[in-house]
């Protein structure tokens, strides 16, 4: 993509400026379609497990879209 001299730049798209927040995405993607190919055959403590790190995933998108990552608190 060439730029003409004195046009705008582009807006960076927000999966360059948000990297973190986008490996958390994909995290939470990669455990959501592992559970539903082995949802049948979980025990009660793998679902259990699962669902927990299913909404720690969730509370770390949120806190990466709202606060950022520079606010991050690992």
């Amino acid at each position: 993509m060439t730029r003409r001299p004195g046009s705008a730049a582009a807006p960076t798209p927000e999966r360059r400026r948000n990297r973190t927040l986008r490996e958390v995405l994909d995290e939470l993607v990669d455990h959501v379609r592992d559970i539903a190919r082995r949802a049948n055959s979980m025990s009660r403590e793998e679902l259990d497990y699962a669902q927990q790190r299913l909404e720690w995933l969730g509370d770390e998108v949120w806190r990466l879209a709202v606060q950022g990552e520079d606010q991050e608190s690992r």
